[in-house]
């Protein structure tokens, strides 16, 4: 429907003219409450003319077998608060308002304001407050649950959807979060799983939770993202765990294991003492910075030379998981970052934390992958091609050209 924009503005001007002194925010939200009053009483007076097929008071109707009788009230809410509207009533009650819906108590986008506070991190309790100071309109506990359980199918559709053939890169990690479990508030993983498709696009592929981050869970995941679509992966970025290399091995046997060279750092500094992790730090730098793995081989020694006789486990560590920390340097410098770190994950995590630290704990497993899933479709939204791209493609294509086309099916 076209809208006459010059003939509303003429109306907001008629509107604002009979009205005595300066407009304040309180008269201008009255106002706004009766020229949405108009138009949604308007609307259902057109709906009902559409629907008995003759104007009002048109001759047309006489014998017609149907005819207008009055209306009945019916309070919305919204974003404007409280509107009470007259709807119109035909007298064979088969009329079906399509614009308000019968048994409808909310106006459009209502229900979604609701679910994009709830996907703040914002507790039931505090989107009441929040309703009523903002629009002045009182909402209950159940209704919010029931509107924000309306994204239960969603997420269970999003959980199952099918997933691109081929992903250069998946990271892997999880977060723990407090869950009622079993009657009572304990710490339970949930697993993310992201990956960066062929085209540079970063997109989550699913969560999943557990009592803790182990192997063997990670084994049921990487088959169910097979099941799902996935025939091959090119990297498969993931934290020191024992045994995961082996659960990647079994389900995507190509794919090359790439340990985070974050975790590597942060498990290294676990051994040494405050005063000195900056000094360690820093002298493990020349290893993953360096531009071949035999320079990096080098810059190892180096430190081993320098630290063993104080922190032995270190170099130790590096050594005995180097063929999964080193994969990366196959890969221009501009792009080696991407590879060797969880950033992607980690980065979306601490987004995630940040929204669910007000929170004490979830009453159930399915509410809390409720918000996260809500909480990550806010974040993704914003997620754009990974820089230096092309480059990465170009090298994959010489690195896994016959894996590629296979995968793409071209």
């Amino acid at each position: 429907m076209k809208v006459n924009l010059n003939r509303f503005d003429q109306l907001l001007d008629e509107a604002l003219r009979d009205r005595p002194g300066p407009l304040d925010e309180a008269s201008a939200a009255e106002l706004m409450q009766q020229l949405a009053k108009r138009l949604y009483e308007r609307a259902l007076r057109g709906e009902l003319t559409h629907h008995l097929g003759y104007e009002k008071h048109d001759s047309a109707g006489r014998g017609s077998g149907n005819s207008r009788n009055g209306s009945s009230p019916k309070t919305i809410k919204g974003e404007l608060g409280k509107v009470v509207l007259e709807v119109p009533r035909d007298r064979n009650g088969e009329f079906e308002p399509q614009l308000i819906a019968k048994h409808q108590t909310r106006l459009l986008g209502f229900d979604e304001k609701m679910i994009s506070l709830y996907a703040r991190g914002m507790s039931t309790r505090d989107i009441q407050a929040h309703l009523q100071e903002m629009y002045g309109v009182e909402v209950s506990a159940a209704l919010i649950s029931e509107v924000t359980n309306e994204v239960k199918e969603e997420v269970k559709a999003w959980q199952n959807r099918p997933l691109e053939p081929l992903y250069a890169i998946v990271y892997l990690d999880a977060l723990i979060v407090k869950l009622r479990h079993n009657g009572r508030v304990e710490n339970r993983a949930i697993f993310v799983a992201i990956g960066i498709d062929w085209q540079g696009k970063k997109q989550v592929l699913g969560l999943w939770t557990a009592a803790a981050e182990g192997a063997k869970f990670w084994l049921g995941v990487l088959t169910e993202l097979k099941n799902r679509g996935i025939r091959d992966i090119l990297i498969v970025c993931i934290d020191g765990l024992k045994g995961f290399p082996q659960a990647i091995e079994t389900v995507f046997p190509q794919a090359q294991v790439q340990c985070c060279i974050v975790h590597a750092i942060r498990a290294s500094l676990n051994y040494v003492n405050w005063k000195q992790r900056q000094e360690v730090a820093m002298d493990l730098k020349p290893i993953y910075r360096a531009s071949t793995e035999p320079q990096a081989r080098l810059a190892l020694e180096e430190f081993a030379l320098k630290w063993d006789r104080q922190y032995p486990s270190i170099a130790k560590l590096w050594t005995s998981n180097w063929e999964t920390l080193t994969p990366f340097f196959e890969f221009p410098e501009e792009i080696r970052k991407i590879i060797y770190t969880t950033n992607a994950v980690e980065s979306l995590n601490s987004s995630i934390r940040k929204i669910i630290k007000t929170r004490g704990s979830f009453p159930s497993e399915e509410a809390a992958l409720k918000l996260l899933y809500l909480a990550i479709r806010n974040l993704t939204a914003k997620w754009d091609t990974i820089q230096g791209w092309k480059e990465a493609m170009n090298r994959f294509q010489i690195s896994a050209g016959e894996r590629i086309q296979a995968a793409l099916g071209a």
